[in-house]
């Protein structure tokens, strides 16, 4: 009942913050985190309404998917992605959130031209400018995105970021206001090819009314739906 409950008041915070900024709620996707999560509270979560997960690591994802812990949701994978476990998420996920740098993009190409296919992404910017943190700088956005445009086997759906921690309500707001006029610049260059950018991926259990306020249109939640994490299960 607790995750259920939670799922509503996380839907209902979505929704307030939409109408406070002169948005349809329905315009914002809810993409549980499920990181660390058992199947079971996969299933669970699943059961109580959400209709996105979002993976972090592919060696959860994996077994996860063995267990059809899915089913019944749209999956992402929101997490930092090495060339060498590509072949384990092409083809394997609706959208991958977290393509941050070149080699990265073309090794996923290369993987969904080999399995026939066309794989949704979008692109990680490092809007914080973090050393820690992957991600394409602001500023190389533009040369990236075009790449991305041009190739046959991946779509571009649209721009993701993860900010600086924030340690006030409100500190990260420059950051999505920033992440917005990114996405708008994008979607304006872009709107001659066959790219379809809709999303924009940003904030997370702790500043996801201010992201969807400043134009989110997923929110990756995890904390806030299924409390503290859990140790690391085998």
């Amino acid at each position: 009942m607790a995750l259920a409950e939670n799922i509503a008041a996380v839907r209902d915070k979505i929704a307030q913050a939409a109408r406070e900024a002169g948005r349809d709620p329905a315009e914002i996707t809810l993409v549980a985190a499920t990181k660390v999560q058992t199947s079971d509270t996969i299933r669970a979560a699943i059961a109580a309404g959400i209709t996105v997960c979002g993976e972090n690591r592919v060696q959860e994802m994996t077994a996860h998917l063995a267990d059809n812990a899915y089913e019944g949701a749209a999956l992402h994978f929101i997490g930092h992605l090495q060339t060498n476990k590509v072949k384990f998420v092409v083809g394997r996920v609706d959208l991958i959130e977290s393509v941050g740098s070149e080699h990265l993009l073309l090794a996923i190409e290369k993987q969904a031209e080999k399995m026939g296919l066309v794989q949704d992404i979008l692109l990680e910017v490092n809007v914080g400018g973090e050393e820690s943190k992957s991600g394409v700088a602001p500023a190389d956005l533009p040369a990236l995105a075009r790449q991305a445009a041009a190739l046959h086997h991946v779509r571009l759906r649209g721009l993701m970021a993860i900010p600086p921690a924030a340690n006030i309500p409100g500190e990260n707001q420059p950051f999505f206001d920033r992440m917005y006029q990114l996405f708008v610049d994008i979607r304006e260059e872009m709107d001659n090819n066959k790219t379809v950018i809709d999303c924009l991926s940003m904030g997370m259990s702790g500043d996801y009314p201010d992201a969807v306020r400043a134009g989110a249109t997923l929110v990756r939640v995890g904390t806030a739906l299924f409390g503290p994490r859990p140790p690391l299960h085998p």
